[in-house]
């Protein structure tokens, strides 16, 4: 082993601006790193170190480090940014990893005050089904507002499909005890449209929560050469929070027109059925996705989300 190498310290990435990276070596020590050089060719391309990175850094004489290596991940949730001409490697689109090797996505809505924008949770859960996140959760919000019985019946089909659905209400205090424990030592994504309550929910998870998580959204989007808007948040009962406002335009990133059916668990059993192996479930004949949505074996509403976004992948491919 070089002396380099035995110098080397893991650490995990908790926020990244302009190029800074802050790297948790332990616990309340974190060093500002920059990528090594190569590294930093290797990103033009692609994020090459993101929030919720292992990697190795070395530890300089003035007190910042180098990050050497990006290990492995087991999960990427990216999403498609432009670059400005064809920078990278030739594309007018490159790839933003929103955040690395997180093992959970918690997408929140409100069941009413606003109403749920369900074609926004469907292209949620596609880059969350593409990322690998091991679990994927829906957290409905603002249950006071709304019948309880027309809430749950506007996500039945979600549960239906294997989604944990979890029903909360901040003012209430409903719900907030399951969700601190699926919280508990585990690195999540934590994000949704505006005026969902997120802050209120937080705050009743963990005293002062929210206010910390919107606070540092709100310092970063205030820098002016701002690359992530996502940053990490330690939680007191273990793990970490990352609150993701950049997927509130989200791209999908890596997903060719006609495999986007694979990523809706409700249409991909049928995909194999269809009378044609191309078959893009518009308006072919022996589509057996078209018939199981005319049987109700799949919701018109999640039908409707399949197409708006294979009709957005077929236009982003036609460019590129």
């Amino acid at each position: 082993m070089s002396d380099e190498s035995a110098r080397l310290i893991e650490g995990l990435v908790i926020s990244d601006q302009s190029g800074f990276f802050n790297v948790e070596i332990a616990e309340k020590e974190i060093i500002t790193c920059r990528l090594r050089g190569r590294l930093m060719e290797e990103a033009q391309s692609s994020d090459i170190a993101a929030i919720g990175d292992r990697v190795h850094i070395l530890r300089l004489p003035d007190g910042t480090g180098s990050i050497e290596e990006v290990l492995p991940r087991s999960s990427v949730l990216s999403r498609a940014v432009r670059t400005e001409g064809k920078r990278g490697a030739g594309e007018a689109e490159r790839e933003q990893v929103i955040i690395a090797n997180a093992d959970q996505a918690l997408f929140i809505f409100a069941a009413a005050q606003p109403s749920p924008n369900l074609r926004m949770l469907d292209r949620f859960l596609v880059a969350g089904e593409k990322s690998d996140i091991d679990r994927l959760m829906i957290v409905v919000n603002k249950m006071d507002l709304e019948d309880n019985s027309v809430t749950k019946a506007r996500f039945a089909p979600y549960e239906k499909m294997g989604y944990s659905v979890l029903y909360t209400s901040a003012l209430d205090n409903l719900g907030v005890d399951k969700l601190r424990t699926a919280l508990t030592e585990h690195l999540s994504v934590f994000t949704g449209p505006s005026g969902v309550g997120k802050t209120s929910l937080l705050n009743r998870v963990q005293p002062g929560l929210g206010r910390t998580v919107k606070a540092v959204s709100q310092r970063r989007a205030e820098g002016m050469h701002t690359t992530r808007d996502s940053v990490l948040v330690r939680l007191d009962m273990g793990g970490y929070l990352a609150d993701t406002p950049g997927m509130r335009s989200l791209t999908l990133w890596d997903i060719e027109p006609e495999e986007l059916d694979g990523y809706f668990r409700d249409i991909a059993p049928f995909v194999e059925r269809c009378k044609f192996n191309d078959c893009s479930h518009h308006n072919e004949l022996g589509c057996a996705v078209r018939a199981a949505v005319e049987a109700k074996e799949i919701s018109n509403s999640r039908y409707q989300s399949y197409l708006v976004l294979r009709e957005e992948l077929e236009k982003a491919y036609a460019l590129y």
